[in-house]
């Protein structure tokens, strides 16, 4: 029996490196001859160096850069076997995380460190770069990166600014002179599974500013400022970023860096399954087993379970998913893409008793998950299996 478990995530609580080990612990109780495969996944944001760096054997290298709000903070190089690949996790730099509420604001905070770590990575001669950028706390365009890089960023009066998001509405003019060009040969791939355009209604200020600490009057003055820099970039670059697929991730940081440094796009999930061969592992499987900490109907565009089940499914493998939540929505929407799916927790719990207890809830959980597979096999022949429990 071949079991692969290949978990995102539970944000806020485990990393997928710890789901995935509390279940195959249950799992292992229930029949310690099982082989059990573990395969922590991301999709671009956090965890996706630990993740691809566990996964291909390789190294991380650790570099003091600016944080979001200008404090240093501590960030890794990923370095992938072979040795000419890096990763950068945007979270880690620009990230909501390393801010507490009461300073997350997009208006004030930057992606400087983002483009400190890009150079780095250059300065250390890899050949390909890629860039995870899920979970930020930043709505500047790729300004602060760009001003890492070198470009300069002015207002009417000449004033040089910041690139913070609350430059966006000023910038007047920009200076590209000294930018730190991409070596020739040199690939930079930004991670993400989100399609949203720089600005608008589906833009990166209204989509995803609020939660990033911006009230509805900043929303609407963020995208703004998006728009008034949409047009200065094309008017310097003769590169229009206004509606390019997923320029408006991670507040708008691909847009800056598709015109300045000819950035490329890729689905986030996709990548890190091709990376990890995540498809041949699924090919040997008898049984598949993913989750994230909420599964919804967002679990259906670009996160990590998605990608799962869409291997899963080409090859015919049965897929359980598991999640600290599952919400009411999920059950109608995963009905013909998973066999089952199965919430962590077995009784009213509030969400941080359900964040304190993860460990032993999953591994609870995937004991029982396990002893019911097992009992499918031995009793096959009866065409039944007998669930028993409470209800609350």
């Amino acid at each position: 029996m071949r079991i692969l478990v290949a978990p995102d995530s539970f944000k806020g609580s485990l990393k997928s490196t710890e789901v995935a080990s509390f279940i195959k612990k249950g799992l292992q109780k229930v029949d310690e001859n099982w082989l059990v495969v573990e395969r922590p996944l991301a999709d671009g944001g956090e965890g996706t160096v630990e993740v691809l760096v566990q996964g291909t054997g390789g190294k991380i290298i650790e570099k003091e850069v600016t944080g979001p709000r200008g404090e240093k903070v501590k960030a890794h190089i990923g370095v992938l076997s072979g040795g000419e690949v890096a990763v950068l996790e945007m979270a880690q730099v620009a990230g909501l995380t390393l801010l507490p509420p009461e300073k997350r604001n997009p208006r004030f905070t930057t992606t400087y460190g983002v483009g400190e770590l890009i150079k780095e990575a250059v300065n250390l001669g890899f050949r390909c770069i890629i860039l995870g950028v899920g979970g930020s706390a930043t709505t500047d365009g790729g300004m602060g990166a760009l001003r890492a890089l070198g470009v300069k960023f002015f207002d009417r009066e000449g004033k040089e600014l910041k690139g913070v998001g609350d430059d966006l509405l000023l910038v007047s003019s920009i200076d590209s002179q000294h930018l730190f060009k991409k070596p020739e040969g040199i690939e930079l791939i930004i991670a993400c599974d989100v399609k949203n355009p720089l600005y608008g209604e589906e833009g990166a200020a209204y989509v995803y500013g609020p939660q990033k600490g911006a009230n509805p009057e900043e929303v609407e003055m963020l995208d703004r400022g998006l728009r008034n820099y949409a047009r200065l970039v094309r008017e310097h670059t003769g590169i229009e970023v206004d509606h390019v697929p997923g320029a408006g991730a991670a507040g708008g940081i691909g847009a800056g860096l598709y015109a300045f440094w000819g950035a490329q796009f890729a689905s986030g999930i996709q990548l890190i399954m091709d990376i990890l061969h995540l498809e041949e592992e699924i090919k040997e499987a008898d049984l598949v087993i993913s989750g994230e900490g909420k599964v919804d109907k967002q679990s259906l565009y670009g996160k990590v379970v998605s990608g799962v089940e869409e291997k899963c499914r080409k090859w015919g493998k049965p897929l359980l998913l598991v999640g600290g939540k599952i919400s009411e929505e999920a059950f109608s929407l995963w009905e013909e893409k998973a066999l089952a799916l199965f919430s962590i927790a077995n009784g009213p719990i509030t969400e941080e008793e359900a964040f304190q207890k993860a460990p032993v809830l999953l591994e609870h959980l995937a004991f029982n998950l396990g002893r019911v597979w097992k009992g499918g096999e031995i009793y096959a022949h009866q065409s039944r299996v007998f669930f028993s429990g409470e209800g609350y």
